[in-house]
């Protein structure tokens, strides 16, 4: 069946009621984890020394309550897998106890606050929030509270912040199936700092403002990691008729707004499904019915691959036909929230009669696949395939979702898509899945030492700096602003003030220029060290290498592992070429090009220039062959 893709339309969110709140998750580039101390670095795959597989359950906190999302994520039983690395200690395996937070870690988190103007606590207090979706061995993370009641301004007036905490990173999914999840460990661990702001936005627009302002406060502390993967927004959307869901793992900010435009979409079109369903008098039987026999001699590829000595469970949805094909988001159906509840649980999904016969299932398996569960033409039927200790526990949570549908719009956490989508994750926690941590004490947060600590100059501050005190334009000095490179730019700047060779022009140039360049042509540019750098722009200064050649001996060090300075000028050919040879081919080119120099007259040095430097760049300044040029063609036009 085919159905049309519909666009997001311009809203009047003031009309809508839209509350839109943000939580930014920052990994702190700190020398360990937060609370173990082994290293806090990246591991591949293959580095991985061995395996350990645990099986993780649901769990009441210290009040003996259970959280609803706990419960739902232990329901599939799958098995935890987690990839060991040789940095991996006890503590990454909750086989050993924590110890205190990371101090550099702290700090970082501290300076956050300060630029939030929010309020640290007396007393920090580690919690432990109940996570058993394999993403921690211990089945918890830990988190603390530093600071709250913060605030920023925007365009659109004042965000309030409500909490910053400082927690722990979970595993990343490497590989998941129907039996079991893989995660990687080393990444666990690592210092993550959580900064909440209150439902004060009221545009997708200003939430991406605040957005961008929280990550480059975040930045300007130079404490935290950069990169793909190492900042996330958790958005948090809802809308007068609707209600709060939660929208994780926003990697881009770009995607932020078009993200809460989506789950504006989503929540009217769920209302408008609930009231037309209503008023038609629509209804769930909660019935299941084992139709495995109807579909034995099946030729459908996708019933015989799952359903396998396996059963297949349906039941009937009253007056829902036409309504599970409904679209909710761009390319999404109804009948997609309705699988991804399923899929929690641990089937694959599920088939509805709104996208049947399909699938290689005929129109007379439908029509007794309808016969057996009762549904007549306005009615729709869905049914699960899996393993028999599965499949029920899923079509419960179908039918759960399904009455949700007459009902509300449920509160959960979703998964937001790289298109703006979101995916069911998990119902929104509550409450009950945080207890305190008995295996570290409370520390004290300093108010003389939090006075005392520096405010970071942000980086917006930092570019306007730069453009008076070292002469460089506005889009030089942001882009280096915002380049990880900009504390080795500072020491540079700083060195080399006042060298006519090495200028600020040129370093910011090299590393917001020609390293992307490089980048994009594939070159492993995070191979060249900082020290690698200071060694090039030390011999530059000291007139050992045109500046020129700075793009070919990058080249070259990111080409040959273990090369130095020394050896990539000397393979370039640096110096091996004498100002004699140089002078003669000048004069050749301008003996050869003389007609075009009387016709061009003085503005024949840049083309000629080109032609001389295309075989000798890097091997003399630029500003050396355009001063022979001038003086050649100043004496050929006289």
């Amino acid at each position: 069946m085919s159905h049309e893709t519909k666009t997001i339309p311009d809203y009047d969110y003031e009309a809508l009621g839209l509350m839109v709140g943000l939580e930014i998750h920052q990994q702190v580039d700190s020398p360990t984890k937060l609370h173990c101390r082994c290293p806090n670095i990246y591991r591949e795959p293959e580095e991985s020394t061995h395996e350990i597989r645990r099986y993780l359950r649901p769990k009441a906190n210290n009040l003996g309550m259970m959280d609803r999302a706990v419960v739902e994520q232990t329901q599939a039983n799958r098995q935890s897998r987690y990839m060991v690395f040789d940095t991996t200690c006890l503590g990454d395996i909750d086989e050993a106890g924590p110890v205190p937070v990371s101090p550099e870690a702290l700090k970082t988190t501290l300076e956050v606050s300060k630029l939030l103007h929010m309020v640290p606590a007396d007393k920090a207090h580690v919690m432990r929030k109940i996570i058993v979706d394999g993403s921690g061995p211990g089945g918890f993370q830990r988190t603390t509270f530093i600071a709250g009641n913060g605030w920023i301004e925007t365009k659109s007036g004042k965000c309030r912040v409500a909490s910053l905490c400082l927690e722990e990173e979970s595993a990343p999914r490497m590989e998941e199936t129907d039996e079991y999840i893989v995660f990687s460990l080393d990444r666990l661990g690592i210092p993550l700092i959580e900064i909440a702001t209150e439902p004060d936005i009221r545009t997708p627009e200003q939430a991406f403002e605040v957005a961008s302002y929280l990550g480059m406060a975040l930045r300007s502390t130079g404490g935290v990691k950069r990169g793909i993967g190492t900042i996330r927004q958790d958005v948090n959307v809802s809308i007068r008729e609707g209600t709060r869901v939660e929208m994780k793992g926003v990697q881009a900010l770009s995607m932020i707004d078009e993200i809460v435009k989506r789950e504006i979409f989503r929540q009217l079109a769920l209302i408008d499904i609930k009231n037309e369903l209503n008023a038609k008098g629509a209804s769930v039987d909660t019935t299941m019915y084992d139709v495995t026999e109807i579909f034995a001699e099946t030729k459908s590829k996708v019933i015989i691959n799952s359903a396998k000595n396996r059963k297949i469970v349906a039941i009937r949805l009253k007056g829902f036909d036409g309504y599970i094909g409904r679209e909710v988001q761009p390319g999404r159906r109804l009948g997609t929230e309705l699988s991804e509840k399923a899929k929690a649980v641990g089937v694959s999904g599920l088939f509805h009669t709104d996208e049947l016969p399909n699938y290689g299932i005929t129109a007379e398996e439908v029509a007794k696949l309808r016969e057996a569960v009762g549904a007549v033409a306005d009615d729709a039927v869905i049914m699960i395939s899996g393993r028999e200790a599965v499949v029920k526990r899923a079509m419960e949570s179908v039918i759960s979702r399904a009455e949700q549908v007459l009902i509300t719009i449920p509160q959960e956490t979703r998964y937001a898509q790289p298109d703006g989508n979101t995916s069911y994750m998990r119902p929104l926690p509550g409450a009950a899945r945080m207890y305190p941590e008995t295996d570290l004490p409370t520390f004290v947060i300093s108010r003389q030492e939090y006075r005392d600590l520096p405010v970071p100059e942000l980086l917006t501050d930092k570019a306007e700096r730069y453009m008076k005190e070292y002469g460089i334009n506005q889009e030089f000095a942001d882009s280096i602003a915002f380049s990880k490179y900009m504390k080795l730019f500072e020491k540079l700047a700083e060195k080399y003030k006042g060298n006519d060779s090495v200028t600020a022009t040129l370093l910011a140039r090299t590393f917001t220029g020609i390293l992307p360049e490089l980048k994009r042509e594939g070159l492993n540019i995070d191979s060249i060290t900082n020290l690698q750098f200071e060694e090039m722009f030390d011999m530059i200064a000291e007139g050992k290498l045109p500046k020129d050649a700075s793009r070919s001996i990058l080249v070259i060090i990111c080409n040959e592992s273990g090369c130095c300075i020394a050896e990539a000028a000397e393979k370039l050919g640096v110096g091996s070429v004498d100002k004699k040879e140089i002078e003669e081919y000048i004069d050749s080119v301008v003996a050869d090009k003389k007609d075009f120099i009387a016709e061009k007259g003085p503005a024949a040095v840049g083309p000629l220039m080109g032609i001389v430097m295309e075989k000798y760049r890097g091997k003399i300044e630029g500003k050396e062959v355009s001063a022979m040029l001038k003086e050649r063609i100043d004496k050929m036009t006289k």
